[in-house]
């Protein structure tokens, strides 16, 4: 069991870690999720109209946009935290549960060597288990109400549809949204995976970096490089597919149960604010 000690640092270290990261994955989810039509009609010349909402062009932009449109700096720029949170909480008491001593203080825990088709399954078993939390995640960046820190309830409310709360297993549903993420793991695990294990065996058997041809490394950095142009626009769909609500079909009487909820959320997160765009 760990000491005190190791206990303060270990906390430290996560809250420093979200305290970073939840800002920067929060942009980039918004950077992902954004889009910007084009006007429904012509001018008067006949062209198209210009796009109808503000052109982010980068990260930064979309980083600096977050800033000036949040009424308060820190709500703004942490949607998201405490779903991120709990699941590293999760996560963190797992690896303190299981793990011995030893292996979180000198070596960090990497999952057992199962072969290709083991570590596919093995991944996308996490990744339905997951699921639910990146969506939540996900909407709780986008949303452009203000979300209560401590009222999971009420937040729920807000993210899920009546639908989802009542029938959680259709988010699993979402059409393209499982289909995404699985040709996302299995481009990882059966191309980039298996191109390492054959280009690099040496990391395969940890056998360090000192025999490690640097002509068979640049060509994998080359590759891995490479392919976000492959796995970049699969991230950009599955965030797109993951903020898309799931409504009860035709014969549930869809209209009526889906307007319960919302009409009593009055409270945003900033002034005039085009959340994602």
């Amino acid at each position: 069991m760990l000491g005190l000690f190791d206990m303060i640092v270990l906390i430290a270290s996560l809250a420093i870690s979200l305290a970073i990261m939840v800002p920067l994955a929060g942009a980039i989810v918004r950077f992902r999720a954004n889009y910007n039509p084009k006007g429904l009609q012509l001018d008067p010349e006949g062209d198209v109209q210009p796009h109808t909402g503000p052109i982010i062009s980068s990260f930064f932009v979309m980083l600096k946009r977050v800033y000036d449109l949040e009424v308060r700096f820190l709500p703004g720029l942490y949607k998201g935290l405490m779903p991120t949170l709990i699941s590293s909480l999760i996560i963190t008491g797992f690896l303190i549960v299981f793990l011995d001593d030893s292996s979180l203080r000198h070596r960090a825990y990497t999952a057992p060597s199962a072969g290709i088709l083991g570590t596919l399954f093995y991944s996308i078993f996490a990744m339905l288990l997951s699921l639910p939390q990146t969506i939540i995640t996900d909407r709780a960046i986008t949303t452009p109400h203000k979300l209560p820190w401590f009222n999971a309830a009420y937040s729920c409310r807000i993210l899920l549809t009546p639908s989802e709360r009542r029938r959680p297993w259709i988010i699993y549903l979402t059409p393209g949204l499982l289909a995404t993420q699985v040709a996302h793991i299995s481009y990882v695990v059966l191309i980039l995976r298996t191109v390492r294990r054959l280009i690099l065996p040496e990391l395969a058997v940890q056998s360090g970096w000192r025999d490690v041809s640097f002509l068979r490394l640049s060509s994998f950095f080359v590759l891995a490089v490479a392919s976000t142009a492959i796995l970049t626009p699969l991230e950009v769909i599955s965030i797109r597919l993951a903020i898309q609500r799931n409504y009860a079909s035709a014969e549930y009487n869809s209209v009526p149960e889906e307007g319960g909820d919302a009409e009593d959320v009055t409270e945003y997160a900033g002034a005039n604010e085009d959340v994602i765009g």
